[in-house]
């Protein structure tokens, strides 16, 4: 773990892809690569981020659906457009929006 760096990005917070057409908002964060070798050695090795660093699990939209995804630091930008997003799992997680964050919910957690 000593290998972790500060996460950029924080929960709440509205990203894009750097490559692909989506965007959404960031309800989980991994300080380093926390998914199977399957799915990391799925991604084409041209484009394969690095384990070393934060890894972001969105409620995240393109076009066409909503999803959740899971995206290395590397491959995020921070997205200022304003839109509000559809994903339908948001009101469930986030309270409301404040600009280009979104407040989460208390969910009573310990």
């Amino acid at each position: 773990m000593d290998n972790a760096r500060a996460a950029k990005f924080g929960i709440g917070q509205v990203v894009r892809h750097r490559i692909f057409p989506f965007r959404g908002v960031i309800f989980d964060v991994d300080p380093v690569f926390n998914n199977t070798e399957e799915w990391w050695l799925a991604i084409p090795e041209e484009i394969r981020p690095t384990k070393d660093q934060p890894y972001y699990h969105l409620f995240a939209e393109n076009d066409e659906s909503e999803y959740i995804a899971y995206v290395s630091e590397q491959n995020l930008l921070a997205d200022d457009s304003g839109k509000p997003l559809r994903h339908p799992q948001i009101k469930e997680f986030f309270a409301t929006r404040n600009g280009d964050v979104y407040v989460a919910r208390d969910l009573g957690m310990n």
